[in-house]
């Protein structure tokens, strides 16, 4: 079976491989070739840009530098309306710690910083976007 490689200069070259290999070889390009299409139509990103055009990552929803120190204002208004073991655990959530790890530290069981977590984040949304 012969094998065709398309380099990114635009040259290619073709090789004589065994039937097997060239199964392999066909059947991972077309794999390839399906994730590519899975993921431009499902997934949203940059890269989408590529197959989208340039108007496709353009984005009007950043906050100005005005809305900014108002954006922080309703966050801290927010946390400030929770439980402190709520506001406590949600704070080391986003300092990067895990669940386990706030539970070891506090000395409570897994599932107690799990439902807290839980409730903390639906607390927060409803008093930020008030």
């Amino acid at each position: 079976m012969k094998i065709t490689y398309k380099f990114a200069d635009g040259t290619t070259s073709t090789t004589e491989v065994d039937e097997e290999i060239g199964a392999f070889i066909m059947d991972s390009r077309r794999k390839e070739a399906n994730d590519d299409r899975r993921h431009r139509y499902h997934n949203y990103s940059l890269d989408a840009i590529t197959y989208e055009g340039a108007e496709y990552g353009e984005c009007d929803a950043y906050p100005s530098e005005d809305d900014s120190e108002e954006v922080a204002q309703r966050v801290r208004d927010a946390l400030a309306q929770l439980k402190e073991p709520q506001r406590r655990r949600l704070l080391m959530l986003s300092r990067g710690m895990t669940e386990r790890e706030i539970a070891a530290a506090e000395g409570v069981a897994l599932y107690a910083v799990q439902k807290s977590i839980a409730a903390a984040r639906k607390n927060f949304l409803e008093f930020f976007l008030i």
